[in-house]
């Protein structure tokens, strides 16, 4: 596997495989990889002739108060895992290479960035489009391949990429859990043992949202179940908790098509995320 550091050494070594009319995929991380990003690696390699992966922690997704400074950072670790999954190129940029000196231009989706995580945390998908739109500029890859975790990020990756027109088939692959069902996180390190016991309630609420919603329930009447869930397995500030369109996600007062069920909440002072997909019998058929 090559490691590159510098953007400038990036063009070089993909020259060869461009030239030989050969597919390129792309996943991008910020590290502290997972079974969830192997995952993301394993489905490119699948579709792609080379697999590029880049590991920067971009600055511009992070809130003032949010945990840039202690998210955490193993590169050496990162790059073994890489290294055995078959990746065949890790990029790993610098801020200053990104965003240098007079960096002043960034990348606003609207209408799908707005609502949940974009209320939540102003200026996020500004971060997160501007960081992956400079990604796709330096790589130009044929796929990209993101996780259903982040399901927004998702929907806005897409929506940047089609409305720029920049002809990169856009992947989502599916969430990876652990064995209990809590999604993989970088950020669940940050979870003390109790804290990581109670936020299987999590993803319990949101299969038990599933069920009702999907067995002739309200929804509002399901999401205040859920809500009420989570308060009592010990959660904190409920960002979110919500049953949305999965292409507009817009919120739904009653089954329509294809839905996400989608929720954010604190764990002591862990910001969690998790979606899951709901089917109505109408859109089976």
């Amino acid at each position: 596997m090559q490691i590159i550091r510098r953007l400038s050494d990036l063009p070089a070594a993909l020259v060869p495989w461009r030239g030989a009319g050969q597919r390129i995929a792309l996943v991008p991380t910020m590290g502290a990889l997972h079974a969830g990003h192997l995952a993301l690696i394993d489905a490119a390699k699948a579709e792609a002739d080379w697999v590029v992966a880049s590991i920067f922690v971009n600055p511009l997704q992070f809130g003032p108060t949010e945990d840039l400074d202690r998210y955490p950072r193993q590169e050496a670790e990162d790059a073994e895992l890489l290294q055995g999954r078959g990746c065949d190129l890790l990029w790993l940029p610098t801020a200053d290479q990104l965003y240098p000196p007079g960096f002043a231009t960034t990348v606003s989706v609207s209408g799908v960035s707005e609502r949940w995580d974009g209320a939540a945390r102003p200026g996020h998908f500004a971060g997160v489009a501007t960081v992956v739109a400079k990604l796709f500029t330096a790589v130009r890859p044929d796929l990209a391949f993101f996780g259903e975790k982040d399901f927004q990020q998702l929907a806005v990756i897409r929506r940047m990429e089609a409305d720029l027109g920049l002809g990169i088939n856009v992947r989502g692959v599916a969430t990876v859990r652990d064995a209990d069902g809590l999604a993989l996180s970088s950020r669940n390190a940050y979870l003390t043992p109790d804290e990581r016991s109670r936020a299987l309630a999590l993803p319990q609420s949101l299969e038990h949202a599933r069920e009702a919603i999907l067995g002739g329930e309200p929804v509002e009447a399901a999401l205040d179940d859920a809500k009420r869930n989570l308060t009592e397995a010990g959660f904190g500030r409920i960002d979110y908790f919500a049953l949305v369109d999965a292409a507009t996600l817009e919120p739904l007062d009653s089954p329509a098509g294809e839905m996400r069920l989608i929720a954010a909440a604190f764990m002591g002072a862990t910001r969690l995320i998790d979606n899951i997909r709901v089917i109505s019998a109408t859109a089976e058929n």
